[in-house]
């Protein structure tokens, strides 16, 4: 076949994105870069994000940089320092990671931490310039249905969309896998608390330029600036005492304040500033064996949501999105084929990764003797012994995706 015919093959090809968060935009610019039209199918009003801040190790700025958008990301993005844990209890360092230009030589990119919404923003502006991506907001798909020639997804109006192939990247609660799948989330009992503050109203001795955790029993808080440092991300995370059901709502300060009773005073001076708190009730999901069947697959939180103990959630959201293109691109246009390989590329890796969030939150929440290992744990590890533990995660790069699976 000519490579003319078959670029012009490739155009006529048409993928259903459901789903405009972080994994949907960079999916739909993935499939888009290789000449595949996409209607991007959104529920809310707008595209857009909620949310506060998150963290992008190198593994997601080498996505970013395979789906051509990490300049972008970088310009909006706070270079830090260090990641460190502290001691909730004594205030002690419980363990220091150099992420300044050390890691950058070790992993080829930095570590970061950026907005939602910029980096949202980042790619958004890339799909948005993409004549082959086409939009659709107030679109809530509600069934998939798929047949030898491609799939058809129908929306809360009743109205249906045809195409070639389907991928939810529409979140927990994710329709898509509801429909492929069928299983429930599991919801963690675990509440999150997410704020932002500017830089005025952050306590002096906490404005350092790191993600900083404070691990306490059953609790922890995170802070880390944003927005050039104009402002600070507060995150603070404990057991629910209550029976929680997974979904986001307004939370209170007294809430709050009821589970960090005990707390060393130089943390807790931060949960007197935010103005007002977004309450998470989280939820991820056990791994599963199979994610893709037929012409339609799942892609980030609705593959494989996890908690936010590693700061992964976004980081394999955009892996997901650059291994699925290399994947379609590798299996020359048959979905069905490609999604399996896609599959078998993202599946024991993000497993290990949920996996591996679940273990840490414990190690965060330790209290007793599992906090008194907790903070032996890193005693005397060198820099070098940090980085080579986060190899297998930090160290992802796009062009070795499917290595080993291909």
């Amino acid at each position: 076949m000519s490579e003319t015919h078959q670029e012009t093959r490739k155009e006529t090809r048409r993928v259903i994105v459901v789903g405009g968060g972080i994994g949907g935009l960079a999916a739909a610019l993935a499939l888009a870069r290789q000449g595949i039209g996409v209607q991007l199918l959104e529920q809310a009003p707008e595209i857009g994000e909620i949310g506060a801040g998150i963290q992008l190790a190198a593994n997601a700025f080498n996505a970013l940089d395979a789906l051509g958008v990490g300049d972008s990301a970088r310009g909006r993005a706070v270079f830090t320092d260090s990641l460190n844990l502290m001691d909730a209890i004594d205030a002690k360092e419980v363990a220091h990671i150099d992420v300044g230009a050390p890691y950058r030589q070790r992993f080829g990119n930095p570590y970061a931490v950026i907005h939602r919404a910029d980096i949202h923003l980042s790619i958004l502006e890339a799909v948005r310039d993409h004549p082959l991506i086409q939009f659709r907001t107030n679109t809530q798909v509600r069934s998939l249905d798929q047949d030898d020639s491609g799939v058809t997804v129908t929306d809360q109006h009743g109205e249906r969309y045809r195409a070639d192939a389907a991928i939810g990247c529409d979140g927990v609660k994710s329709a898509v896998r509801q429909t492929l799948i069928g299983d429930e989330p599991h919801v963690t009992g675990h509440v999150v608390y997410r704020a932002v503050v500017d830089v005025q109203n952050m306590p002096t001795d906490l404005r350092i330029n790191a993600p900083v955790v404070w691990a306490g029993p059953h609790c922890h808080l995170v802070h880390y600036p944003l927005r050039g440092g104009q402002q600070y991300n507060l995150v603070v995370t404990f057991h629910s005492r209550e029976q929680e059901q997974w979904g986001v709502r307004e939370g209170s300060k007294e809430e709050v304040l009821s589970y960090f009773e005990g707390i060393h005073p130089l943390p807790h001076q931060m949960l007197d500033r935010p103005t007002s708190w977004k309450r998470w009730a989280t939820a991820d999901r056990d791994p599963v064996e199979r994610w893709s069947f037929g012409r339609a697959t799942v892609l980030g939180d609705a593959a494989h949501p996890m908690t936010q103990y590693l700061a992964q959630g976004a980081c394999q959201a955009l892996e997901d999105a650059v291994t699925l293109g290399a994947a379609v691109a590798a299996a020359d246009g048959d979905f069905e084929a490609a999604f399996a390989l896609y599959e078998k590329a993202r599946i024991p890796r993000t497993a290990r990764v949920l996996y591996s969030a679940r273990e840490m939150g414990r190690i965060y929440h330790a209290k007793g003797v599992e906090r008194q290992v907790r903070n032996s744990l890193w005693v005397g590890r060198t820099q070098e012994q940090f980085y080579d533990a986060l190899q297998w995660l930090h160290g992802w790069r796009a062009e070795d995706c499917l290595k080993g699976v291909a």
